[in-house]
């Protein structure tokens, strides 16, 4: 049986819970059909990259099945015509994958680094200059003594 990889894309003002139920009715036509679905990951609320449909925003889900062509035309046919569903895309592939899709292992990576120390002192640290006043050296205002002395030094 050919092996599909389906991404959606939910609307962000539905809850997690109504896209699993968008992944249950795709996952009730492919079972009636005699397949299976054989990964599922939700990927979260993420931001687009333009907006859909009035949002900028949206739930990502991940289904790997196993489902004759009729089905995955219905399954493509019915998230069509879903108005949470913003986007589909279904592409055929030649196995799934046990491991985290590369979403999820990249924000396990973003996990796994934690703290890497300290940043830097530098002159735009923050965005913000903090009142304007800078106390190291190089920042410092002079009084104009203090100027004249550093120029007859340097002569």
């Amino acid at each position: 049986m050919p092996l599909y990889e389906c991404v959606f894309i939910a609307r962000n003002d539905v809850t997690q819970q109504q896209v699993e139920a968008i992944a249950d009715s795709v996952a009730a036509v492919v079972g009636e059909a005699g397949g299976e679905v054989r990964k599922r990951e939700y990927w979260g609320l993420r931001g687009l990259a333009y907006r859909v449909k009035k949002n900028r925003k949206g739930h990502y889900m991940l289904l790997g099945l196993s489902a004759p062509a009729g089905a995955m035309q219905e399954v493509e046919r019915q998230l069509g015509l879903n108005e949470d569903v913003l986007r589909e895309m279904t592409i055929r592939v030649e196995s799934i994958s046990d491991e985290p899709s590369a979403i999820l292992a990249k924000r396990g990576d973003d996990r796994e680094r934690g703290f890497r120390g300290p940043k830097p002192a530098g002159r735009f640290s923050s965005g913000r200059t903090g009142g304007g006043r800078d106390d190291r050296e190089e920042f410092r205002a002079r009084s104009r003594d203090e100027m004249d002395i550093n120029l007859n030094e340097e002569v």
